[in-house]
Order: structure tokens, then sequence, then C-alpha cells
């Protein structure tokens, strides 16, 4: 009798474990998403049908899930192309961090000059005292040539005048960097890595170490950016997981602790710079983060990673709620934020 007890008690607290706040049990996807009825959730089906208009006329996307509490409502376009998903890497380079931050193989209090790092110009003084933190931050203070474009580096300060940890700018040196730490630190190749540490963990069904490829000018920089190709409805995979805190299934994949750091604002709207910045968002790590001093009540806590040419991975806690979003650049597809930001406030409209 004892032994029965026991195994009901251990059964009920799995139960209890995989619900919601709202008394529901949490759904993860299987082998494919669970589709749902848009109703389920409050949202109208006959209001996202008609959002098929601006998606075509102004947003050309590839790909696009909307996932509520573990099921989808809405797509649209091809969910399985695997494509390049430009500056969403470094999103996913902070979720890879957290079990090496947390089991002590990367210390991000360690300096990079402590690490060795030096690059084709060299790097000053001042620029050495620069934290794995400063990095992941993007607040190092070292404005050495990235060996690929599509950062803020035009708006540069002068190199050696801004003490790390305390000017923000959106470089894609800090994050290259923070690709080859990560390397170097663990001993592991970043694709083999993330495959093992979170992609096995949370079933992708599109994810291919071969298709993976890093790029960059060696000539201006030696640390290459890592590039990732997913599927759209692997991204919406990950964004899942960030909405779960980081637990899938009976799994915790990251630590709950960990997501809620990289997700926090730890540069506020206001700090962003350029003065262009200062729009939406403050920086957490590696993750856009909307500030909630600022940000519509609809996107309090809400975070997204954010790459050129439209690719998106949203999150929008309020609603228990991701959003995946892709385009193609074979296909000379482009979607602005402007047009997605427009889009998630339609979205949302199309709730009853």
């Amino acid at each position: 009798m004892k032994n029965i007890i026991i195994s009901f008690l251990f059964v009920l607290l799995i139960t209890l474990s995989c619900q919601t706040g709202y008394g529901q049990q949490v759904i993860y996807p299987d082998e494919e998403w669970a589709k749902a009825d848009p109703e389920k959730y409050g949202f109208s089906a006959e209001k996202l049908e008609a959002l098929k208009a601006y998606i075509i006329d102004s947003m050309r996307t590839t790909g696009l899930s909307v996932i509520i509490e573990g099921e989808q409502i809405f797509e649209f376009g091809n969910l399985k192309r695997v494509s390049y998903i430009a500056s969403c890497r470094k999103s996913v380079l902070a979720i890879m961090y957290g079990k090496y931050v947390e089991n002590g193989t990367i210390d991000l209090n360690k300096k990079i000059s402590e690490l060795g790092i030096n690059d084709v110009q060299g790097l000053l003084p001042i620029e050495g005292e620069a934290t794995v933190k400063d990095l992941i931050k993007a607040r190092s203070g070292v404005y050495h040539p990235a060996s690929n474009p599509g950062d803020d580096t035009a708006n540069s300060p002068e190199r050696g005048s801004k003490k790390p940890g305390c000017y923000f700018l959106y470089n894609n040196w800090d994050f290259n960097v923070a690709g080859a730490i990560f390397e170097m630190l663990t001993g592991e190749n970043i694709y083999e890595a993330f495959q093992k540490d979170i992609g096995v963990q949370i079933d992708l069904q599109d994810y291919q170490l071969s298709l993976q490829k890093k790029g960059g000018d060696p000539k201006r920089s030696i640390f290459p950016a890592y590039h990732f190709y997913f599927s759209t409805r692997d991204m919406a995979r990950i964004g899942y997981l960030m909405l779960r805190n980081g637990k899938w299934k009976n799994r915790q994949v990251v630590s709950e602790g960990w997501v809620k750091e990289i997700t926090d604002v730890h540069t506020p709207l206001a700090e962003m710079n350029p003065l262009s910045r200062r729009n939406y968002f403050g920086y957490g790590y590696m993750w856009w983060v909307w500030d909630n001093n600022v940000s519509p009540e609809a996107f309090k806590g809400a975070y997204t990673a954010r790459g050129a040419i439209g690719q998106y991975i949203t999150i929008l806690p309020k609603y228990n709620m991701v959003i995946a979003h892709k385009t193609d650049s074979v296909y000379n597809r482009s979607t602005k934020w402007d047009n997605y930001y427009k889009f998630l406030q339609m979205l949302l409209e199309c709730k009853n």
C-alpha cells in the first residue's frame, strides 16, 4: 500500500509540474506541431485569414508560424525550408552559453586579454580589459573591424575612447569573438555543441550539421561569423523552449535562471546607441528586449531575436505566444522591422 501511495504522489507531482498557470497541461510538439482552431485561444480564424493579404503585400514572407500554448494557430509559406537566420544566431549563442557558465567552464568576468584574444589590427590595452560579459552585452568598447558587415560600427566612437562595460554599440566583433571564446573554452565545435545541447533535446526536425558554415573576411578580423541555417518550424521550437523557461517536456534543457538572465534588460532603451536605436528595445545578452518602461502593455516581458532581411523569433509571454518568421535572400525577399512590428500589432488585433 505504501508503494502504491508513493507512486500515486509521484504521478500527481509530474502532472502538476506540466501545467501552466491556467491549470492547463503544457503541450509540447512531438514530430510535428499540433494544430489548433484559433478560436480555442480566443483568436478569430476569419481575421487571421484576412491578415494574409498584409503578409503577401508587405511582408514578403517565406515562412511564418504562430504558436500559442504549444499549438500552432496560424501558418504561412514553407515552414520546412532551411535558410540563413542572420543575426538570430547571436540569440542562439546566448542560449548555448548557459550550461557552460553555470558549470564554470565559461567565466563571464574573464578579461579577453587573459584569454589571449588579439586580432589583425591588434588591441589597445584598454580594449583588453573587456570581459566576456561585456561582449555578449555588446558593451565591450572594442571597435576593431569585424569580419562581416551588418552592425552599427559606422557609428563607432574612436578606438580606446570608451571604457569596457560603459557604452552599448551593436558590434559584430563582440558577437564573433563571443563565438570563438565559446569554442575555445568548451573545446567543442559550435554547431556540434548546439546539436548536442539544444537541437537533440528539443527534437529539431530540419537541423543539419552539413548546412552550417562560418563566414567573413579574415583580412579584416580573424574571428568569423558563426552562421546558422534553420527552418521556420525549428525556429519556433527554439522560441517555445524560451517561452517555457528552458524546459522541454520533462527536461530542463536550459536553466530557468539563465533564460531570465539573458532576456532581462541589461541596456535600457535610453542607453542604446546610436540614437536611431532608441525606438522599441533595450538589450539583454544578445536578445532584443522590449523595455517595459516604454513598451505597450501587450509587449510586457516580450523579447525577440532579430536577423537581417526578416528573420525573427519573437516571444510574447502575456499571450503564451511564439512567432517564427523567415525570409530567404535566394528569393530576393526582405521584411523590414517596421513591417514586422505592424504585423505583430495586427496579429494581436485578431484576438476576439
